[in-house]
Protein backbone atom coordinates (compact mmCIF):
# COMPACT_ATOMS: atom_id res chain seq x y z
CA UNK A 1 0.00 0.00 0.00
CA UNK A 2 1.14 3.57 -0.69
CA UNK A 3 2.92 5.25 2.22
CA UNK A 4 0.74 8.19 3.26
CA UNK A 5 3.43 10.01 5.28
CA UNK A 6 4.92 11.95 2.35
CA UNK A 7 3.02 11.59 -0.89
CA UNK A 8 4.03 14.84 -2.59
CA UNK A 9 6.51 13.27 -5.00
CA UNK A 10 4.24 10.35 -5.85
CA UNK A 11 1.26 12.66 -6.34
CA UNK A 12 3.28 14.90 -8.67
CA UNK A 13 4.51 11.92 -10.71
CA UNK A 14 1.08 10.38 -11.21
CA UNK A 15 -0.53 13.77 -11.89
CA UNK A 16 2.11 14.45 -14.56
CA UNK A 17 1.45 11.06 -16.19
CA UNK A 18 -2.29 11.68 -16.05
CA UNK A 19 -2.12 15.10 -17.68
CA UNK A 20 0.35 13.90 -20.32
CA UNK A 21 -1.30 10.61 -21.27
CA UNK A 22 -4.91 11.12 -20.16
CA UNK A 23 -4.65 8.14 -17.82
CA UNK A 24 -2.36 6.48 -15.32
CA UNK A 25 -2.39 3.14 -13.54
CA UNK A 26 -1.49 2.95 -9.86
CA UNK A 27 -0.50 -0.63 -8.97
CA UNK A 28 -1.07 -1.88 -5.42
CA UNK A 29 -2.98 1.25 -4.47
CA UNK A 30 -4.88 -0.75 -1.83
CA UNK A 31 -4.36 -4.21 -0.33
CA UNK A 32 -6.16 -6.94 -2.23
CA UNK A 33 -7.79 -7.94 1.07
CA UNK A 34 -9.62 -4.61 1.26
CA UNK A 35 -10.94 -5.07 -2.28
CA UNK A 36 -11.95 -8.67 -1.60
CA UNK A 37 -13.88 -7.63 1.52
CA UNK A 38 -15.63 -4.90 -0.47
CA UNK A 39 -16.47 -7.40 -3.21
CA UNK A 40 -17.96 -9.74 -0.60
CA UNK A 41 -20.09 -6.91 0.82
CA UNK A 42 -21.46 -6.08 -2.63
CA UNK A 43 -22.11 -9.65 -3.81
CA UNK A 44 -25.72 -9.68 -2.65
CA UNK A 45 -26.45 -6.29 -4.22
CA UNK A 46 -24.96 -7.43 -7.52
CA UNK A 47 -27.22 -10.50 -7.38
CA UNK A 48 -30.37 -8.44 -6.73
CA UNK A 49 -29.65 -5.68 -9.24
CA UNK A 50 -31.47 -5.96 -12.60
CA UNK A 51 -29.58 -5.64 -15.85
CA UNK A 52 -29.48 -2.18 -17.39
CA UNK A 53 -31.65 -0.83 -20.17
CA UNK A 54 -30.38 1.01 -23.23
CA UNK A 55 -27.42 0.70 -25.51
CA UNK A 56 -25.06 2.75 -23.35
CA UNK A 57 -25.65 1.22 -19.92
CA UNK A 58 -25.94 -2.19 -21.58
CA UNK A 59 -28.54 -4.92 -21.25
CA UNK A 60 -25.86 -7.43 -20.19
CA UNK A 61 -24.33 -5.15 -17.56
CA UNK A 62 -25.44 -4.40 -13.99
CA UNK A 63 -24.84 -1.07 -12.26
CA UNK A 64 -25.66 0.43 -8.87
CA UNK A 65 -24.43 3.33 -6.75
CA UNK A 66 -24.47 4.56 -3.13
CA UNK A 67 -21.41 2.47 -2.28
CA UNK A 68 -20.65 4.37 0.92
CA UNK A 69 -23.77 2.91 2.55
CA UNK A 70 -23.32 -0.54 1.05
CA UNK A 71 -19.90 -1.33 2.50
CA UNK A 72 -17.69 0.21 5.18
CA UNK A 73 -14.72 -0.55 2.93
CA UNK A 74 -15.88 1.86 0.20
CA UNK A 75 -14.54 4.88 2.11
CA UNK A 76 -10.98 3.58 1.66
CA UNK A 77 -11.40 4.03 -2.09
CA UNK A 78 -13.26 7.34 -1.95
CA UNK A 79 -10.77 8.91 0.48
CA UNK A 80 -7.57 7.36 -0.90
CA UNK A 81 -4.91 9.93 0.00
CA UNK A 82 -2.78 9.54 -3.11
CA UNK A 83 -5.73 9.69 -5.48
CA UNK A 84 -7.25 12.70 -3.73
CA UNK A 85 -3.91 14.44 -4.09
CA UNK A 86 -3.81 13.69 -7.81
CA UNK A 87 -7.42 14.85 -8.24
CA UNK A 88 -6.72 18.09 -6.41
CA UNK A 89 -3.65 18.74 -8.55
CA UNK A 90 -5.61 18.24 -11.77
CA UNK A 91 -8.90 19.97 -10.89
CA UNK A 92 -7.84 22.81 -8.56
CA UNK A 93 -7.09 25.29 -11.39
CA UNK A 94 -10.84 25.38 -12.15
CA UNK A 95 -12.55 25.12 -8.78
CA UNK A 96 -12.38 26.16 -5.16
CA UNK A 97 -13.00 22.56 -4.07
CA UNK A 98 -13.89 19.32 -5.81
CA UNK A 99 -16.68 16.89 -4.94
CA UNK A 100 -17.56 13.23 -5.16
CA UNK A 101 -19.30 12.81 -8.51
CA UNK A 102 -20.27 9.16 -8.24
CA UNK A 103 -19.56 5.78 -6.76
CA UNK A 104 -20.80 3.04 -9.05
CA UNK A 105 -20.40 -0.72 -9.12
CA UNK A 106 -20.37 -2.33 -12.58
CA UNK A 107 -20.64 -6.01 -13.52
CA UNK A 108 -20.02 -6.80 -17.19
CA UNK A 109 -21.54 -10.23 -17.84
CA UNK A 110 -20.49 -12.85 -20.39
CA UNK A 111 -21.53 -11.92 -23.89
CA UNK A 112 -21.55 -8.17 -23.23
CA UNK A 113 -20.40 -6.23 -26.29
CA UNK A 114 -17.83 -3.46 -26.13
CA UNK A 115 -19.29 -0.20 -24.88
CA UNK A 116 -19.51 2.87 -27.09
CA UNK A 117 -16.20 4.76 -26.71
CA UNK A 118 -17.00 7.99 -24.87
CA UNK A 119 -15.70 10.83 -22.74
CA UNK A 120 -17.29 11.21 -19.32
CA UNK A 121 -17.06 15.01 -19.49
CA UNK A 122 -19.79 14.96 -22.15
CA UNK A 123 -22.43 14.71 -19.42
CA UNK A 124 -21.96 18.50 -19.12
CA UNK A 125 -22.33 20.91 -22.01
CA UNK A 126 -19.34 23.11 -21.22
CA UNK A 127 -16.43 24.19 -23.42
CA UNK A 128 -14.31 21.29 -24.70
CA UNK A 129 -10.53 21.30 -24.67
CA UNK A 130 -10.17 24.22 -22.27
CA UNK A 131 -10.91 22.71 -18.88
CA UNK A 132 -10.94 19.35 -17.09
CA UNK A 133 -14.27 18.70 -15.41
CA UNK A 134 -13.65 15.41 -13.64
CA UNK A 135 -11.31 12.57 -12.80
CA UNK A 136 -12.61 8.99 -12.70
CA UNK A 137 -10.97 6.03 -11.00
CA UNK A 138 -11.70 2.44 -11.99
CA UNK A 139 -11.06 -0.14 -9.29
CA UNK A 140 -11.22 -3.83 -10.36
CA UNK A 141 -12.98 -6.19 -7.97
CA UNK A 142 -11.68 -9.18 -9.91
CA UNK A 143 -8.93 -9.38 -12.51
CA UNK A 144 -9.51 -7.18 -15.54
CA UNK A 145 -8.32 -8.87 -18.74
CA UNK A 146 -8.59 -8.09 -22.43
CA UNK A 147 -11.02 -10.98 -22.78
CA UNK A 148 -13.41 -10.24 -19.89
CA UNK A 149 -14.09 -6.60 -20.68
CA UNK A 150 -11.22 -4.60 -19.18
CA UNK A 151 -11.64 -0.88 -19.76
CA UNK A 152 -10.38 0.18 -23.17
CA UNK A 153 -8.37 3.42 -23.06
CA UNK A 154 -7.26 5.64 -25.92
CA UNK A 155 -4.01 7.28 -24.72
CA UNK A 156 -3.45 10.96 -25.46
CA UNK A 157 -7.06 11.38 -26.58
CA UNK A 158 -7.73 14.00 -23.89
CA UNK A 159 -7.86 17.77 -23.64
CA UNK A 160 -7.94 19.55 -26.99
CA UNK A 161 -7.84 16.16 -28.74
CA UNK A 162 -11.50 15.80 -27.75
CA UNK A 163 -12.29 18.43 -30.40
CA UNK A 164 -11.04 16.19 -33.20
CA UNK A 165 -13.64 14.22 -35.16
CA UNK A 166 -11.53 11.05 -35.27
CA UNK A 167 -9.14 9.69 -32.67
CA UNK A 168 -5.76 8.76 -34.17
CA UNK A 169 -4.61 6.80 -31.12
CA UNK A 170 -4.92 3.03 -30.73
CA UNK A 171 -6.74 1.75 -27.67
CA UNK A 172 -5.39 -0.75 -25.16
CA UNK A 173 -7.11 -2.91 -22.56
CA UNK A 174 -6.23 -1.77 -19.03
CA UNK A 175 -5.51 -5.17 -17.52
CA UNK A 176 -5.29 -4.94 -13.72
CA UNK A 177 -5.44 -7.03 -10.59
CA UNK A 178 -7.62 -6.13 -7.58
CA UNK A 179 -5.86 -3.42 -5.58
CA UNK A 180 -4.73 -1.48 -8.65
CA UNK A 181 -6.47 1.69 -9.83
CA UNK A 182 -6.94 3.12 -13.32
CA UNK A 183 -7.18 6.92 -13.19
CA UNK A 184 -8.77 8.68 -16.18
CA UNK A 185 -9.35 12.29 -17.09
CA UNK A 186 -12.93 13.12 -17.96
CA UNK A 187 -11.76 14.13 -21.44
CA UNK A 188 -10.08 10.78 -22.18
CA UNK A 189 -11.78 8.46 -24.66
CA UNK A 190 -12.54 5.07 -23.13
CA UNK A 191 -15.19 2.36 -22.76
CA UNK A 192 -15.75 -1.09 -21.33
CA UNK A 193 -14.42 -3.88 -23.52
CA UNK A 194 -16.37 -6.90 -24.73
CA UNK A 195 -16.63 -9.84 -22.34
CA UNK A 196 -15.97 -12.96 -24.41
CA UNK A 197 -15.36 -15.18 -21.38
CA UNK A 198 -17.75 -17.19 -19.23
CA UNK A 199 -17.15 -15.12 -16.11
CA UNK A 200 -18.40 -11.75 -14.87
CA UNK A 201 -16.04 -8.76 -14.83
CA UNK A 202 -16.76 -6.69 -11.70
CA UNK A 203 -15.37 -3.25 -10.91
CA UNK A 204 -16.09 0.08 -9.29
CA UNK A 205 -15.94 3.64 -10.56
CA UNK A 206 -15.23 6.42 -8.09
CA UNK A 207 -15.47 9.82 -9.73
CA UNK A 208 -14.61 13.36 -8.63
CA UNK A 209 -15.73 16.55 -10.36
CA UNK A 210 -15.43 20.31 -10.05
CA UNK A 211 -17.36 21.45 -7.00
CA UNK A 212 -19.60 23.86 -8.92
CA UNK A 213 -21.02 21.20 -11.26
CA UNK A 214 -24.17 19.18 -10.79
CA UNK A 215 -22.88 15.71 -9.86
CA UNK A 216 -23.74 12.60 -11.85
CA UNK A 217 -25.08 10.90 -8.73
CA UNK A 218 -27.38 13.02 -6.56
CA UNK A 219 -25.25 12.87 -3.43
CA UNK A 220 -27.81 14.51 -1.10
CA UNK A 221 -30.35 11.79 -1.93
CA UNK A 222 -27.74 9.04 -1.85
CA UNK A 223 -26.49 10.28 1.54
CA UNK A 224 -29.17 12.40 3.27
CA UNK A 225 -28.27 14.20 6.52
CA UNK A 226 -29.21 11.23 8.72
CA UNK A 227 -26.62 9.15 6.84
CA UNK A 228 -24.00 11.86 6.33
CA UNK A 229 -24.04 12.54 10.07
CA UNK A 230 -22.30 9.18 10.53
CA UNK A 231 -19.45 10.16 8.16
CA UNK A 232 -16.20 11.79 9.22
CA UNK A 233 -16.36 15.54 8.47
CA UNK A 234 -13.96 15.25 5.51
CA UNK A 235 -16.09 12.57 3.87
CA UNK A 236 -19.33 14.49 4.51
CA UNK A 237 -17.76 17.52 2.85
CA UNK A 238 -16.67 15.46 -0.14
CA UNK A 239 -20.21 14.15 -0.73
CA UNK A 240 -21.65 17.66 -0.78
CA UNK A 241 -22.05 18.99 2.76
CA UNK A 242 -19.78 21.91 1.95
CA UNK A 243 -20.29 25.18 0.15
CA UNK A 244 -18.33 25.93 -2.98
CA UNK A 245 -17.29 29.56 -2.80
CA UNK A 246 -18.96 31.90 -3.64
CA UNK A 247 -22.05 30.71 -1.74
CA UNK A 248 -22.89 27.76 -4.00
CA UNK A 249 -24.76 24.82 -2.53
CA UNK A 250 -25.80 26.67 0.60
CA UNK A 251 -28.63 25.85 2.99
CA UNK A 252 -30.49 28.92 4.27
CA UNK A 253 -27.44 30.97 3.29
CA UNK A 254 -25.03 28.84 5.30
CA UNK A 255 -22.82 25.80 4.74
CA UNK A 256 -25.04 22.69 4.47
CA UNK A 257 -22.85 21.03 7.09
CA UNK A 258 -25.13 22.81 9.58
CA UNK A 259 -27.59 19.98 8.87
CA UNK A 260 -25.13 17.51 10.38
CA UNK A 261 -25.28 19.18 13.78
CA UNK A 262 -28.18 20.04 16.08
CA UNK A 263 -29.94 22.47 13.74
CA UNK A 264 -33.64 22.31 14.61
CA UNK A 265 -34.99 23.87 11.42
CA UNK A 266 -35.24 27.48 12.56
CA UNK A 267 -34.41 30.19 9.99
CA UNK A 268 -30.71 30.94 9.74
CA UNK A 269 -28.94 34.18 8.93
CA UNK A 270 -27.02 34.13 5.66
CA UNK A 271 -23.22 34.21 6.03
CA UNK A 272 -20.84 35.21 3.22
CA UNK A 273 -18.69 32.41 1.82
CA UNK A 274 -16.52 34.18 -0.74
CA UNK A 275 -13.25 33.54 -2.51
CA UNK A 276 -10.37 35.70 -1.22
CA UNK A 277 -10.45 37.92 -4.31
CA UNK A 278 -14.19 38.46 -3.91
CA UNK A 279 -13.84 39.09 -0.19
CA UNK A 280 -11.24 41.76 -0.91
CA UNK A 281 -13.62 43.50 -3.34
CA UNK A 282 -16.48 43.38 -0.85
CA UNK A 283 -14.28 44.67 1.98
CA UNK A 284 -13.05 47.54 -0.19
CA UNK A 285 -16.59 48.42 -1.17
CA UNK A 286 -17.77 48.41 2.45
CA UNK A 287 -14.81 50.59 3.47
CA UNK A 288 -15.55 53.05 0.66
CA UNK A 289 -19.20 53.29 1.72
CA UNK A 290 -18.20 53.95 5.31
CA UNK A 291 -15.76 56.66 4.22
CA UNK A 292 -18.46 58.72 2.48
CA UNK A 293 -20.84 58.70 5.44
Amino acid sequence: MIDTIDLSGTIARHAADLTAQGYCIIPDALPAGTINALDDDLAGVFARTPFGQGGFYGTTTKRFGRLLVRSPHAAALVQHHLILGVVETVLSPWCDSFQLNTTQAIAVHPGAPAQLPHRDQDMWRGPVGEIEYLVNVMWPLNHFTADNGATLVWPRSHGAKALEAECEEVSFAAEMAPGAALVLLGSTLHGAGANVTGTVRRGLVVGYSLGWLKPYENQWLAYPPAVARTFPPELAALVGYRQHRPNLGNYEGQCPSVLLGDHAGEPLGAVDALRPDQQALVDAHVDDRRAVR
